[in-house]
């Protein structure tokens, strides 16, 4: 099972020249696996480049991607990890879905498809990263 990033959505929806093949093609690997989902907080990412919910899910609709809840769980541990990251003096701004989305991951053992490392490797180690690099 894997859970997609925004960023790798994004891609794909606004045809990005740089990045649109390797996600699509990430996807398309990641469905002959299992289950590619996202959750509420990339659902609400993604949907900022849409005037209208119908367009959102529209999009989505032409998918194969399963929209499913956060743990409790997981909720707890975001919390815990940008209290973590705060006190080390990371920034406030744009970072706490990130901390979500990889709670997500690692709570449900998902691994997790993106374009952004840095912060999922840092404070999620388990998770089972897909990305560029790997």
């Amino acid at each position: 099972m894997t859970l997609v990033d925004t960023n790798v959505l994004l891609d794909v929806a606004t045809d990005n020249p740089n990045w649109a093949t390797w996600s699509v093609r990430q996807l398309d690997a990641a469905a002959l696996r299992g289950p590619v989902m996202i959750n509420p907080v990339i659902y609400a990412e993604f949907s900022v480049g849409y005037g209208r919910i119908e367009e959102v899910d529209t999009v989505l609709a032409a998918t194969d991607l399963r929209i499913v809840e956060i743990p409790r769980a997981a909720l707890f541990l975001a919390g815990k990890v940008f209290q973590r990251y705060r006190a080390a003096g990371g920034s406030r701004t744009g970072v706490l879905p990130d901390f979500f989305i990889g709670a997500h991951a690692a709570v449900a053992e998902l691994a997790l498809l993106t374009r952004d490392t840095q912060r999922y490797r840092t404070y999620f180690p388990s998770v089972t990263l897909i990305t560029p690099q790997a």
